[in-house]
């Protein structure tokens, strides 16, 4: 144990129980492995979200065809949305069907594939949950051992003088403030996606419905599906 006063931070880490190491080095992993969720959830919903006004914008034109550049490169929401919904629309309302049950069969229809295209934001969320809530308990691990391995150095040595005891106390207590530095920003992220994530579902949502809405009043393209039992 490092009996002089350097409380350097490459200090406190090398010369830090080997135990109480491993776990400054576990969350140390863990922040990065935080930020590097926190950047990609910040790229994702940021397309997600700039998707769903899109959608929103179809929706209140009653537009059935992608604004240009929708369908280049990665499906986006509303080209997944119409590649879903348009064939429902063209095969029309089944003689058995009611204006409302047509309606609704399109809404579900749609509010499925925006579900599917919000999945892509969920990965990662549940590690930040995770970080957000186990750092600091082993952080508290790691102070935990380091205070106990002080004291077995300063019954070892019979000396209780503040040169003795306040390295081990350092080491200990930083491996708490490396578990918040983990934490906190976990704990921020995963509150702050989840509401985005929650309304970008929400608005989506909304002109899923609008837009079934919409396309169930106007005549499709083909002819209606046949009664049951209607020969072919």
């Amino acid at each position: 144990m490092n009996n002089g006063a350097d409380f350097t931070i490459q200090s406190l880490l090398l010369n830090a129980d080997p135990v109480v190491q491993a776990v400054m080095a576990a969350l140390a992993l863990a922040s990065i492995a935080c930020w590097a969720i926190i950047i990609e959830k910040a790229v994702v919903l940021g397309r997600l979200k700039r998707e769903a006004r899109t959608l929103t914008a179809l929706a209140a034109t009653g537009g059935i065809v992608p604004p240009e550049g929708e369908a280049r490169g990665e499906e986006s929401m509303s080209a997944r949305v119409l590649r879903v919904g348009l064939p429902e629309w063209r095969e029309g309302r089944d003689t058995a069907e009611t204006a409302g049950e047509f309606r609704d069969r399109l809404e579900r229809t749609m509010r499925v594939a925006v579900t599917a295209t919000l999945r892509k934001a969920e990965p990662g969320l549940p590690l930040l949950a995770t970080i957000g809530s186990v750092s600091p308990f082993v952080g508290l691990f790691g102070t935990v051992w380091g205070i106990m391995h002080s004291f077995f150095g300063i019954a070892a040595k019979q000396d209780t003088g503040l040169a003795t005891v306040a390295p081990g106390i350092a080491e200990a207590l930083f491996a708490t403030a490396i578990g918040l530095v983990a934490a906190i920003p976990a704990v921020i992220a995963y509150n702050r996606c989840s509401v985005q994530l929650s309304r970008i579902r929400q608005e989506a949502g909304a002109a899923a419905a609008s837009l079934a809405s919409r396309l169930a009043r106007r005549p499709a393209i083909a002819g209606g599906r046949r009664a049951a039992g209607e020969p072919a």
